[in-house]
């Protein structure tokens, strides 16, 4: 899939990044940091122009993230009235997930662009828990601004040496995010136990 990403950004440019971060952001697998790092070389190499690459980037990065939060919000509710049931997601639970968005929740769409298969995750639950469309696009496009820049920076620094470093730099953050998914079920389990001896 990477080999086929790289090669339509080379043939088609910015209408290529525009539409693979978009359906990258949606959940489709697309290797988004490999696609971000490989357009802030092409731009080193001077096979894009700066201002125009970043304007694709973040303008893709954004209609993702927005058409994600869309999704939750105009499907998501509906499927769980008709199925949350069944896995046990009452109206209780999901005024407390809009209360934890309401609260701190709006912070993971800042940051939960760094972190693979978060990213795709936090605008659907934002969605699906109503948070309000403002503190959504202030947030999300933050995090958007953030992600984009972190990795068109790199690839633009590290030149040739950029799949290199990139590879490894995804790998990290795979680890990172199982050690963060570990702790969160851990802390989750023992609130639980908690909970029951009180």
């Amino acid at each position: 899939m990477e080999h086929y990403v790289l090669e339509w950004i080379s043939h088609y440019g910015y209408p290529a990044i525009f539409c693979l971060l978009m359906l990258g952001i949606v959940g489709l697998p697309v290797p988004d940091e490999t696609l971000l790092t490989f357009t802030g070389y092409l731009v080193f190499s001077h096979h894009l122009k700066a201002a125009p690459a970043c304007i694709t980037v973040l303008l893709g990065t954004m209609c993702g993230i927005t058409l994600s939060y869309t999704l939750g919000r105009t499907f998501g509710l509906a499927l769980i009235h008709r199925f949350g049931k069944y896995i046990h997601l009452t109206e209780e639970r999901l005024a407390k997930a809009h209360a934890f968005f309401e609260r701190a929740g709006h912070w993971s769409l800042v940051f939960g662009y760094f972190v693979p298969g978060v990213r795709h995750l936090t605008a659907y639950a934002a969605g699906v828990s109503y948070l309000e469309p403002h503190i959504f696009a202030l947030f999300a496009y933050l995090g958007a601004f953030l992600w984009a820049s972190t990795f068109l920076t790199l690839g633009y620094f590290l030149g040739d040496r950029w799949q290199v470093v990139s590879a490894q730099i995804h790998h990290h953050l795979i680890i990172a995010s199982v050690v963060a998914g570990a702790i969160i079920v851990l802390y989750l389990v023992w609130r639980k136990l908690r909970g029951k001896r009180s």
